[in-house]
């Protein structure tokens, strides 16, 4: 489990690496952007978040401007399969709300709960193939480094995971 896990958070990270490097790519000759969402989920709820790492992860690894436009062009050819599932999703978290707020379904709640399964597993499916795509894109020695920033961040959440949670204040 630890290992599909990490293999999660890569792929996440590829993604958003490559969401920024698109992102700044095109920043200058671009429309505004449309509002950013912070409700739901995937990349864009957290937009402004990502792309502040995904900067981090591209001067970090030293991306040359072949590897930024390369990955720029993965991130052209998967968004309109990305997007889709993301509005599902977000249609899907719509629904559910209405079960929290009003009179409960259990059935209903079960079936988009499904549904919701079933969309998050095509975005896995894509997002892992995102990562592959753009992980042969890097240098062994950017790889290297990218295995090393991940390992890095795992210890650090395996430590947060294991810290006793801070004690109630006595009255």
């Amino acid at each position: 489990m630890k290992s599909f896990r990490y293999r999660l958070l890569t792929a996440a990270v590829a993604v958003l690496l490559g969401t920024a490097i698109a992102k700044s790519q095109t920043a200058a000759d671009a429309a505004p952007p449309p509002p950013t969402q912070h409700h739901g989920y995937g990349m864009q709820g957290h937009r402004g978040m990502y792309l502040h790492k995904m900067g981090f992860f591209a001067k970090a690894l030293n991306l040359t401007d072949d590897q930024k436009a390369q990955m720029k062009t993965i991130m052209q050819k998967e968004h309109p399969t990305m997007k889709p599932l993301f509005q599902q999703q977000h249609q899907i978290d719509q629904q559910l709300r209405q079960y929290v707020e009003g009179p409960y379904d259990e059935a209903k709640v079960r079936a988009l709960a499904a549904q919701k399964s079933q969309i998050e597993t095509e975005l896995t499916v894509a997002q892992t193939r995102i990562h592959n795509q753009m992980y042969q894109l890097l240098t062994p020695d950017q790889q290297s480094k990218m295995k090393e920033m991940e390992a890095n961040h795992e210890a650090r959440m395996q430590k947060h995971m294991h810290e006793a949670p801070p004690t109630p204040p006595t009255e």
